[in-house]
């Protein structure tokens, strides 16, 4: 598959191609940890009954889409020989997507805006961490909002419609965070690309299917709706801002 793949770095569109035959071969054994959710419980709904609250949910989802998809260097790919042989790579980078045990060192930032304009471009940083990521922060704030939602349905309405809704806003952020795990280093910079861009195309489904099949649904009301629609339309228009931006620093990475 990566014959033809002789640059001494991958662009997005090489990345892309290795992820989703990753993905390709995961998928059977997604079926037995999270089955058909027409036949079973959705499981973020069995994700949120094992959680202390929504947030907590939505982080133990990101973790399972994480360890579900984590072989992305098979041992044959140059890449991941390269990443074990190299002494100058971090070793920490494969579990920078874990914000829990996050060694950041304490730093004396005024709260407001100030901050809040530093903390994508900190995040990108050898110290920063992705709770820093503007977009990532959002997209997990709106999954807990969505869940906190769901979670007061009545069970006959969680159809596929509902659950294809929930299940592709929680996924925004698990993308996020597979990208970022990628770090900023050019020669992984393609693959964080790629995989964000797996956030945008999860984010745009999300509102397709707001728009077109829930709009009008009894179990959401107006107000709901505008609320996570814009919300959503935001994020959305965000995470492509932010894909260009990373795609202007890969180009920079040649000059």
């Amino acid at each position: 598959m990566f014959n033809d793949f002789n640059d001494d770095v991958w662009d997005e569109h090489q990345w892309e191609a290795h992820l989703n035959e990753i993905e390709k071969q995961t998928t059977h054994l997604r079926k037995f940890i999270a089955p058909d959710p027409l036949n079973s419980t959705p499981r973020w709904l069995t994700l949120l009954r094992e959680s202390q609250d929504e947030l907590d949910a939505v982080d133990a989802f990101i973790r399972e889409e994480l360890e579900f998809n984590d072989p992305y260097f098979d041992e044959e790919d140059d890449y991941y020989t390269e990443w074990e042989e190299d002494d100058d790579i971090d070793e920490s980078f494969p579990e920078e997507w874990n914000t829990e045990e996050s060694d950041l060192e304490e730093e004396d930032f005024d709260a407001g805006e100030e901050w809040k304009a530093l903390s994508d471009e900190f995040a990108r940083t050898e110290n920063g961490s992705i709770e820093m990521l503007d977009i990532y922060d959002d997209a997990r704030s709106l999954s807990a909002l969505i869940l906190q939602w769901a979670e007061t349905l009545n069970p006959e309405h969680i159809n596929e419609d509902c659950n294809n809704f929930v299940g592709r806003i929680l996924k925004i952020g698990a993308k996020i965070a597979g990208g970022y795990s990628f770090g900023f280093d050019l020669e992984f910079l393609g693959g964080n690309i790629a995989y964000t861009k797996k956030a945008l195309y999860y984010a745009n489904d999300g509102l397709t299917i707001l728009q077109k099949h829930l709009k009008e649904a009894p179990f959401l009301t107006t107000k709901q709706y505008f609320s996570f629609h814009q919300q959503l339309f935001e994020l959305r228009n965000n995470i492509g801002i932010y894909i260009q931006e990373l795609r202007e620093e890969f180009n920079m990475g040649f000059e």
